[in-house]
């Protein structure tokens, strides 16, 4: 079985790079500056405990794979990235099986209109990708937790396999039959990824503002009968030896918006996070202020190329009308 990681930035690099260092047959699809380092000096994988430059092969895109019997792709990119990767991808490879290890619920519907077999990632893993060639893993000794399923519900043969792998590179992996629960509790947890990218870390209120952005998301999902992950399950899967780590004395800076906003990207994946909420509270007649005035925030913000850290967690809250 060969990896085909496409997107290989903080979490498809960090993947890819401990696949290929447990003997397991891997090929990276990266873009731009990013890929040019990759084949120039190998992808460097800063973690808490050490640091190397790791050569893994790298094409630009999915039609310069090669594709054989027995690939299975590993979709990493932001969601704003998925459609166009999938058309691609299904030219190129048809029948591949298309695994998810991506934040949202969309990339897995989106991939299920295109391919037969559709498996679905919970991503637990704090990683960063700041510059070209380097990818940052917080997490120690455990980089990440990386449970899988199919999609929309059930475990296979390829769903064990993929977490077997998973688990000898290191991750803490294990299949689950219900994965899209544990996809919909990710999402309600994702809500932080805006405001700290909208305030900066720093904000005395950023709490308040994520606890209330969350409080809208679960009053969404219970009105729409979306079936998720209860608190005190999602405490009894917590996975020894993953905590975050300083690296090279250098702490994790923010989430995946914070460092889109702080590369300059241009785009973020708010849309499918609190996007999702937004709409569903439309559907079901759930009030969501906060998540809206979030979304358009982040997404004027990201237009601009402004960086993170622009607007207060008062501010935000007092326009959605939430006491403060």
């Amino acid at each position: 079985m060969r990896y085909v990681v496409i997107g290989a930035g903080a979490v498809g690099g960090t993947i890819g790079v401990r696949l290929h260092e447990a003997g397991r047959d891997v090929v990276l699809v990266a873009r731009g500056a990013h890929l040019a380092a990759i084949r120039e000096r190998g992808l460097r994988l800063d973690e808490p405990e050490r640091s190397r430059a790791v050569r893994v092969p790298a094409v630009a895109t999915v039609t310069e794979v090669g594709w054989r019997e027995g690939d299975v792709a590993l979709l990493c990119t932001k969601t704003q990235d998925t459609p166009p990767l999938l058309d691609e991808l299904q030219h190129a490879a048809p029948d591949v099986p298309v695994v998810c290890v991506q934040n949202g619920v969309e990339n897995e519907r989106l991939a299920s209109e295109r391919f037969a077999h559709v498996l679905g990632v919970c991503v637990m893993m704090p990683t960063e990708h700041l510059e070209p060639g380097r990818v940052v893993a917080h997490s120690g000794p455990v980089p990440g937790r990386l449970d899988i399923g199919v999609y929309p519900e059930g475990t296979d043969e390829l769903s064990a396999a993929v977490a077997a792998d998973l688990t000898a590179a290191g991750f803490a992996s294990r299949p689950d039959a219900a994965i899209m629960r544990w996809k919909w509790w990710k999402l309600v947890v994702n809500l932080e990824n805006v405001p700290e990218a909208v305030c900066g870390l720093a904000d005395p209120d950023l709490r308040a503002l994520v606890k209330a952005a969350r409080a809208e998301g679960r009053a969404c999902l219970d009105a729409a009968g979306v079936a998720y992950v209860s608190t005190e399950e999602a405490r009894e899967r917590r996975v020894a030896g993953m905590t975050v780590q300083a690296v090279d004395g250098h702490e994790r800076t923010g989430g995946s918006t914070w460092q889109s906003l702080q590369r300059g990207a241009g785009s973020v994946e708010a849309e499918y996070i609190n996007g999702e909420f937004v709409a569903l509270g439309e559907k079901y007649g759930v009030p969501t202020p906060l998540n809206r005035l979030l979304l358009e925030t982040i997404t004027t913000m990201a237009a601009a190329g402004e960086r993170p850290g622009a607007h207060t967690a008062s501010e935000l809250l007092a326009a959605a009308g939430l006491p403060g």
